[in-house]
């Protein structure tokens, strides 16, 4: 593939070769790149075991289309629309994600489906993707439609992932599911509840405490009315043991 580069670099501390992806096809693909990333980021802040970017090159060596093996010093490239890799070290920066300096590949990648490239995210990236990356699973979104298609890595090859009753497809590697919130992609557990955005989390937040408030202004007013009852019946509530 032009542009990519010969070899990877190799010291721990370089954040590898500039990604060569270009920018995301529409508004639709950044926002659904942009719920995932701060859904998750959000859901898992107590975590630094794993690395989830989009739309930047995964650096792989080549395979020969001739002998079927890997090229020594040429590079291929990849650049899902969203990828996670799990049980990796935290780094401040990757400038791409190079497999033979990182030592696997992504765990889970995500592909936002358009008119011009459905056909090679169900082809030729689907099969990358299975017999080259090995990449658990491989979910697929169409915002037009708002469907969702999920495969697990059985045995060498993609099966289907069967969605439950609410239509989510569970995700292993994610400990959560996909599914489709007002015409979005986003997250959900295993009871079906919306992984928050922090903006939701924090209004969420600041609902209960409203919420508390007027309990106990609600509270307040019911005891008065009692007292005040207690008091024209004759009974002095101060008194009482």
């Amino acid at each position: 593939m032009e542009g990519a580069p010969e070899s990877g670099e190799r010291r721990k501390d370089d954040p590898g070769p500039i990604s060569h992806e270009p920018p995301m096809e529409s508004y639709l693909h950044v926002m659904t790149f942009f719920l995932l990333m701060a859904s998750l980021r959000w859901w898992w802040r107590d975590r630094t075991d794993w690395f989830a970017a989009g739309n930047l090159s995964i650096y792989y060596p080549a395979i020969s289309p001739q002998t079927g093996r890997k090229t020594r010093k040429k590079l291929a490239f990849r650049g899902p629309d969203f990828f996670l890799v799990l049980g990796v070290k935290p780094k401040k920066q990757r400038n791409s994600w190079v497999v033979e300096n990182e030592g696997k590949y992504p765990d889970l990648i995500v592909e936002i489906l358009s008119k011009g490239t459905q056909k090679k995210d169900r082809g030729e990236k689907k099969a990358i993707y299975e017999k080259v990356f090995k990449t658990p699973e491989y979910i697929l979104f169409d915002p037009d439609k708002l469907s969702l298609e999920g495969f697990r890595l059985v045995r060498g090859r993609y099966a289907a992932i069967k969605p439950d009753a609410r239509g989510h497809l569970w995700s292993e590697r994610l400990g959560l599911a996909f599914g489709v919130h007002e015409e979005a992609l986003r997250l959900f557990t295993s009871d079906g509840s919306l992984v928050p955005l922090p903006e939701e989390a924090a209004l969420g937040a600041m609902g209960q405490s409203e919420q508390l408030v007027h309990d106990k202004e609600r509270l307040a007013k019911e005891n008065a009315r009692l007292l005040a009852k207690l008091r024209a019946l004759g009974v002095d509530p101060d008194a009482a043991d």
